[in-house]
C-alpha cells in the first residue's frame, strides 16, 4: 500500500511538472505568436523552423489542443488513482466520463478550426474578386493558403489522429482496471439486493410463523 502511495505520488509530480512546461511553452507560443514579445531580440534568439511549422499549420489551436491534452492526462491519473482506492463505481464513472469529454473536445477542436481556416481562406481568397480573376487560378490557391487552408487542413488531421489515439491510450492504460472495477462494483450491488431480499423473506417468514402460533 505505501508502494502504491509512493508510486501515486511520484507519477502526480511527473504529471504536474509536464504540465506546467508544457504550459510555459504554449504561453511562449501565444504570446510571440500574437506579437506580444519578439524571439529574435531574445539574446540573438532565432525562431526555429518547428515554430513557423506550427504557425503555419496550426495557428492558434495548438494551445487548445495541449491544454486538452494535460486535462486528459491528469483526468486519466485521477482515474486510476480512484480505481486503485476502489472508490464508488460514481466517483469512478465520474472521471471516466470526463476523460470520454476532453477526447470528444479533441475531436471538436480539430472540426471547429477546420471551419473556421476554411472560412478565412475562402474569404481571404475572393477578397477581391477582379484582382483574383486577373490573377489566375495559381493566385487564388495562393491567397487560399495565406488566408489559412493549411489550418483548417492540418487542424483536421491532428484532431482526428489524436483523439483515436486518447482512445486506444485509455483502452491500453485502465481499460482492463476499468472493466473489472465495474464488475465488482456490479457483483457488489447484486449481493446487497440479494441480502436484502433474503432479509425481508426471513422477516416474512417469521411472521408467518408468528401467526400460526
Amino acid at each position: 500500500m505505501a508502494a502504491q502511495r509512493d508510486n501515486g505520488f511520484l507519477g502526480g509530480v511527473l504529471s504536474g511538472a509536464a504540465s506546467a512546461a508544457l504550459g510555459g511553452l504554449m504561453l511562449l507560443y501565444i504570446a510571440a505568436r500574437t506579437d506580444a514579445i519578439e524571439l529574435r531580440g531574445l539574446a540573438g534568439f532565432e525562431t526555429p523552423a518547428w515554430f513557423s511549422w506550427l504557425d503555419h499549420n496550426l495557428g492558434l489551436a495548438l494551445p487548445l489542443f495541449v491544454v486538452i491534452v494535460i486535462l486528459f492526462v491528469q483526468t486519466l491519473g485521477e482515474l486510476r488513482r480512484r480505481i486503485a482506492r476502489h472508490e464508488s463505481a460514481d466517483r469512478i464513472g465520474q472521471m471516466d466520463h470526463m476523460a470520454d469529454i476532453w477526447t470528444s473536445l479533441f475531436f471538436g477542436i480539430g472540426v471547429i478550426w477546420t471551419a473556421i481556416g476554411m472560412r478565412n481562406a475562402l474569404l481571404h481568397a475572393l477578397g477581391d474578386p477582379g484582382s483574383t480573376l486577373e490573377q489566375g487560378a495559381f493566385a487564388i490557391l495562393q491567397r487560399m493558403v495565406d488566408g489559412g487552408i493549411l489550418v483548417a487542413l492540418s487542424t483536421t488531421i491532428v484532431g482526428g489522429v489524436g483523439g483515436y489515439l486518447m482512445r486506444v491510450i485509455k483502452t491500453v492504460v485502465v481499460g482492463a482496471q476499468l472493466k473489472r472495477s465495474y464488475a465488482t462494483h456490479g457483483r457488489e450491488d447484486a449481493r446487497a439486493i440479494r441480502e436484502s431480499l433474503d432479509s425481508m423473506n426471513r422477516h416474512l417468514e417469521g411472521m408467518a410463523g408468528d401467526g400460526e402460533a
